[in-house]
């Protein structure tokens, strides 16, 4: 009986140093330091802070959605590359959207990504020169996606304004202004485009398309 339990004290000590041991090794596996990459627009402290809950958490168990849920709180980034360093590093490389425009819709001001997602507008210096978008984002997009089809240099426009009637005007950098027919815009904006370098077309500032099968110039 004394042999039996002096067997089982050992067992028991061992099994509990083991356990403790197990528990030390997997706390030194927690995560102290997240390095940020790649970022430009957005501060690495902003990227730092939304991921304010993954520090201490186990790097071999941490979960890649937990941080995509974090990030995606910040409407600038658009996707991210995680590599675990251990033991104790996260290093985050950050893939930014890139605006295109700036949309005003019912007095809300965001920017548009080239997949035209709404972004958080913040006064940014190199984009304060980007075209304004008044009018939809679902109607911008599918004008956007027919104007790549035809290879549209949208450098030319400052200015997008969609009226009620579905019809879309444009503005250039020479202010000049295409008003656009609501259905066969495509037409009309590859008529301007083979027009508009054209001698005799460089005294107007009004390419009025909105009359079937007439251009009206002013």
């Amino acid at each position: 009986m004394k042999k039996q339990l002096i067997i089982a004290f050992i067992l028991f000590t061992l099994l509990t140093t083991i356990s403790f041991k197990e528990k030390i090794i997997i706390s030194q596996l927690n995560v102290k330091e997240i390095i940020v990459e790649n970022n430009s627009l957005v501060k690495k402290k902003d990227v730092k802070k939304l991921l304010i809950s993954i520090y201490n958490k186990n790097l071999i168990f941490l979960d890649n959605k937990e941080i995509e849920k974090a990030l995606t709180q910040n409407s600038f980034i658009e996707t991210f590359d995680v590599k675990k360093k251990y033991p104790q590093t996260l290093k985050i490389r950050i893939f930014e959207k890139k605006p295109i425009a700036i949309l005003l819709n019912k007095k809300n001001k965001f920017y548009l990504s080239d997949k035209i997602e709404l972004i958080e507008f913040k006064n940014i210096k190199k984009y304060q020169d980007l075209p304004y978008v008044f009018g939809n984002r679902d109607e911008f997009k599918i004008f956007y996606n027919n104007l790549k089809k035809i290879n549209f240099p949208f450098d030319l426009i400052t200015k997008y304004t969609l009226y009620e009637t579905k019809r879309w005007d444009l503005e250039t950098t020479d202010k000049i202004v295409i008003k656009l027919h609501s259905k066969n815009y495509l037409k009309n904006i590859k008529n301007y485009l083979n027009s508009k370098n054209k001698q005799n077309f460089k005294k107007y500032k009004i390419f009025d398309y909105r009359i079937d099968n007439q251009l009206i110039l002013k």
